[in-house]
């Protein structure tokens, strides 16, 4: 049997074991959009926020203490997750979040009533009088939208690129000596090592990280403390940097959390989460060009450029037995396409906050959140399955760095420029190698040919440092 639940707008039927209340029940039957709900990260940013917000609540007895700590209980069990099923509200809804910040209240006042020996509707603890006090969901769900990503990307994510980068490092040291040919525009290029090409795919991972990480100074400001339209009404002086303090002193690696230097930039405006997500959108942009560098260098095996030999994860085909597929890269360049077309979206909703309120704020949300998660769990499969097995296929690469053309480079100080473009062009035409050219030209003695067309020295040549001269 359902309970009635009641509300400013009258009676509601809700089902009678749900822990939510009138307003959530609304926004169910109003909004049965995508069957999407909130990510876990964004509920347990309200449960942090409700509970730090209780603490000060009582401090400054806007809430007696025994209800008080009853809701910072309660908010604590919402943001371990022990109440996620009861978070019902489609991702597309109203677009301030009043439906999930109400749909937090709803619950944790249920549970505080119920920790207080009261059963469940019976109305003890007041969603919006005990659990929002002093907040609206104006200050509150954006604050819980910025500090979920803001955890996200440094709890989740730089993990997961940090271990990225550091698997690329070991396969780089492990690749130090393996020439191979260099390609520009898909096209042979002078000689470079295996090695230096995975240090390039590292570094573009670790300027990610940094790329993210400064982010954070503005990610992490929030509009707590503007209530409904950014002037604080209804809510007592420093407030907010109470209630952000409590957060910090839980959670110490979030120490970048701030109040807002503007309250109306803060909640007219959603630059600090677009910010971030183009941060992640550049990650995704790296990881797309590692994850394809990679397919081409395992391409073949017999047919194509063979340089690598990659884990062999799965049969790749229903009709050609034996045939194995760059699986992983694949699933990794899916999901930075989604990552780009989710910074997209995130773009469209910043650019549309209208006057004192952004009100795209749950899909900004929604896109971040998944990005965040789509790239570290695809960060840490790729890195599992694919970068820690990978072999080099050095006979293969040493083949194809010492018949490159393009190696005759090295002979342009020596003979010029236009004639290294004839010996290039010759060799082509008559299928003969550098060598054999030059000397059939009798340009250099076999000695000296010997030493400047050596393929090991070319990888190093001319590599300068940020602190070479």
């Amino acid at each position: 049997m359902p309970r009635i639940e009641r509300d400013s707008m009258g009676e509601v039927e809700v089902p009678d074991d749900a822990y939510w209340g009138a307003h959530t029940q609304r926004a169910v039957d109003n909004f049965p959009i995508s069957g999407l709900r909130i990510d876990r990260r964004l509920i347990w940013a309200l449960g942090v926020i409700k509970g730090a917000a209780a603490r000060v609540n009582e401090e400054l007895g806007l809430v007696g203490g025994e209800r008080a700590q009853a809701i910072s209980e309660a908010a604590a069990e919402v943001a371990d997750g022990g109440f996620d099923a009861h978070f019902p509200v489609d991702v597309y809804q109203t677009g301030s979040g009043t439906s999930s910040n109400m749909n937090a209240n709803e619950v944790i006042a249920h549970r505080a009533g119920e920790i207080l020996g009261h059963p469940l509707g019976a109305g003890e603890v007041h969603p919006n009088d005990h659990v929002n006090a002093a907040q609206s969901s104006n200050d509150v769900f954006p604050t819980a939208c910025h500090l979920a990503a803001y955890a996200a990307i440094r709890r989740d994510l730089v993990p997961a690129l940090d271990g990225l980068g550091a698997a690329l490092e070991a396969k780089s040291a492990e690749f130090a000596s393996v020439v191979k040919a260099g390609r520009t525009h898909l096209m042979d290029a002078t000689p470079v090592t295996l090695g230096q090409e995975f240090g390039g795919w590292a570094a573009q991972v670790r300027r990610g990280v940094e790329r993210l990480e400064a982010t954070f100074p503005r990610l992490a400001e929030v509009p707590l403390g503007g209530t409904a339209t950014g002037t604080g009404l209804n809510q007592p002086p420093g407030w907010a940097a109470r209630v952000l303090a409590v957060i910090r002193d839980q959670n110490p690696d979030l120490d970048a959390l701030a109040e807002a230097r503007d309250h109306f930039e803060a909640q007219g405006a959603r630059d600090g989460l677009v910010e971030a997500s183009g941060a992640l959108r550049a990650v995704a942009v790296s990881l797309m060009k590692v994850a394809n560098d990679i397919r081409w260098l395992g391409s073949g095996p017999r047919t194509g450029l063979g340089e690598i030999t990659l884990p062999e994860l799965q049969p790749g085909s229903s009709i050609m037995p034996g045939k194995v597929n760059p699986v992983a890269a694949e699933a990794l360049r899916q999901v930075c396409a989604q990552v780009i077309g989710n910074d997209a979206a995130v773009a469209v909703g910043g650019a549309l906050g209208d006057f004192e309120l952004n009100v795209m704020i749950p899909v900004m949300a929604r896109n971040v959140l998944e990005s965040v998660r789509l790239l570290a769990t695809a960060s840490e499969t790729f890195t599992r399955t694919c970068v820690t097995g990978i072999e080099a296929n050095e006979a293969a690469c040493r083949r194809f760095a010492e018949s490159s053309l393009p190696v005759v480079t090295a002979l342009v100080p020596a003979l010029g420029y236009d004639t290294c473009a004839e010996i290039a062009k010759q060799a082509m035409a008559e299928g003969k190698t550098l060598r054999e050219v030059v000397l059939e030209r009798g340009l250099m003695p076999a000695d000296e040919l010997d030493r400047v067309l050596d393929v090991d020295a070319m990888a190093q040549g001319g590599l300068r440092t940020s602190d070479s001269p």
